[in-house]
């Protein structure tokens, strides 16, 4: 099974594989000799000399990639990505030099991937390390964010947020500029290597690269302080694991981004191939009316448009296509929703004198109804939306009960293994441990160590000598770790007769009288 096979058997809840009212395309195929003969299919309009990739009547199990020289279009959807595109590259550049005021010895970065210290910065909020399940939550609503927009308008994701999709837009728009749209580039593909070809693919290449750059130095600069290391990279101070990282995220962007492109959604990608299960028949998907547009053909001035469908076959929302595919051979793997043939055909329509909507964002159920339109429906409420949601709701409300009943001191307790316990002289019993004090707050602060759960122990704890419960002081968002001792008189010991006697270590904040609790155990000889 070819990948538009998988495709359309994955995203058509009916298991309807079959395009919808295809016709063969003309001869000849995307990269093609510009100027070969193109009949004209409208007055003023000419029929585009292209080759759906993987068309229906053409798949192969295996064949060589076709480069796509997608054309400019211009419409609604098209100026949405533009304005989405701008916004996601803005937030992306941008965040890491955003400053975020935390107090005196802490990062002003706004959002800090800090590995050094094992959180993660964002805002307001710290997630310390142990804490991770608060990035668990965030995954989780972001993949039943995913599977709610899916159900309801198919794989918007893919067509207008996906990194991949907003850089290889970015990438083309920059071929565009130094090469020329659709037919200026298959002329120069065509052409042999002169000056202007070398120039001209030369500045592609390099504009290419430094957007590359610039992209793998951003995401850099969310792991350490962006002016910092901004400022080492100029003076070539930088650790040699940010000029790593540096080149490796720049050569993905690069490849991925200006090279692979539409290779990376059809193959590498396994979203389109999961995305099927979250369908059904009033999701709203790109369709083409077969019912509107067959049969299809050219269409002469002066001709009656009775008896024929609004389809003139001039193939437009083939060219502008980032994905080379023909929408109108039914739904398929490759189509990431993005919606440029909509803008296409609505302008031919309207050139032609015809309704826009021959392709539209539609549903299976309305596309069945076809002209009926009592039975066309949006059914954006339904089972399936309801359930994403409320799972959603609940993943929410869940992380904030555990944001809101998160406290600012942790203690953790280790007791020493090896020995587990020590016989005094005195014939009494002392054990070891190790305390953790984590301080959240974002001021210094001094805590009380104490027991409690055993009668008659003693608490020493290195470099606190000669203290009871000794005040141990804690600076801002760090993790404090004390050496401690405790010990059991002889006659405590045969008193008990037992060798195992759970005990509870208090630490309490001096300044308002938070407290956190560990409990734990003191280990005796066995009787």
């Amino acid at each position: 099974m070819t990948s538009s096979d998988a495709g359309a058997s994955a995203l058509d809840p009916e298991g309807r594989t079959e395009g919808r009212g295809s016709r063969p395309p003309a001869p000849g195929r995307d990269g093609g000799a510009p100027g070969s003969p193109r009949r004209e299919v409208a007055p003023g309009i000419v029929q585009h000399d292209v080759e759906a990739i993987n068309a229906r009547e053409r798949r192969a199990l295996y064949v060589g990639r076709k480069k796509i020289h997608p054309k400019r279009a211009r419409g609604t959807f098209r100026t949405l990505k533009w304005i989405i595109m701008a916004v996601t590259l803005g937030i992306y550049y941008a965040l890491p030099w955003l400053r975020w005021d935390r107090g005196p010895h802490l990062p002003d970065q706004a959002f800090l991937i800090d590995f050094a210290n094992q959180r993660l910065l964002i805002f307001g909020i710290e997630i310390w390390a142990q804490e991770f399940y608060f990035v668990t939550g965030i995954l989780l609503l972001a993949a039943l964010g995913l599977f709610l927009v899916t159900s309801i308008a198919g794989r918007v994701w893919c067509g207008y947020t996906c990194p991949q999709t907003v850089w290889t837009d970015l990438m083309i728009a920059v071929e565009r500029f130094w090469q020329g749209d659709r037919n200026a580039r298959l002329r120069l593909d065509k052409k042999p290597w002169g000056f202007e070809k070398i120039w001209k693919k030369g500045a592609t290449h390099l504009t290419w690269l430094a957007i590359a750059v610039a992209t793998g130095g951003a995401f850099v600069f969310y792991f350490r302080d962006a002016p910092i290391l901004m400022g080492e990279f100029l003076d070539g101070t930088a650790p040699t694991i940010a000029w790593v990282f540096l080149g490796v995220f720049s050569f993905t962007t690069y490849m991925l981004g200006g090279i692979a492109r539409e290779q990376v959604c059809i193959y590498m990608c396994p979203w389109p191939r999961i995305q099927g299960a979250m369908l059904d028949r009033d999701s709203l998907l790109i369709t083409y009316r077969e019912w509107r547009g067959e049969p299809r053909g050219p269409h002469k001035k002066g001709e009656t448009w009775e008896g024929r469908g609004d389809c003139i076959d001039c193939k437009q929302c083939v060219v502008v296509c980032p994905m080379g595919i023909d929408i109108r051979d039914g739904p398929q793997l490759e189509c990431i929703q993005c919606a440029l043939c909509i803008d296409a055909c609505n302008e031919i329509m309207e050139r032609v004198g015809r309704p826009r909507g021959l392709i539209a964002y539609d549903t299976y159920h309305n596309v069945d109804a076809g002209e009926d339109v009592s039975q066309r429906r949006v059914r954006l409420i339904r089972p399936r939306t309801l359930l994403y949601a409320g799972a959603m709701a609940l993943v929410a409300v869940l992380m904030l009960i555990g944001l809101a009943a998160r406290t600012t001191l942790e203690v953790n307790v280790l007791r020493d293994r090896n020995p587990l316990f020590v016989r005094l002289s005195d014939g009494g019993i002392r054990n070891g441990y190790t305390v953790k004090i984590l301080n959240k707050r974002h001021d210094t602060r001094s805590f009380r160590l104490s027991i409690t759960g055993l009668d008659g122990a003693r608490l020493a704890a290195l470099g606190y000598e000669g203290q009871a419960e000794p005040r141990i002081p804690v600076v801002t968002d760090d993790l404090r770790a004390v050496r401690v001792f405790v010990s059991l008189p002889a006659d405590r010991v045969r008193a008990l007769g037992r060798d195992v006697v759970p005990l509870r270590f208090v630490v309490t904040d001096l300044v308002d009288g938070t407290r956190a609790m560990r409990e734990t155990t003191f280990r005796m000889p066995k009787r």
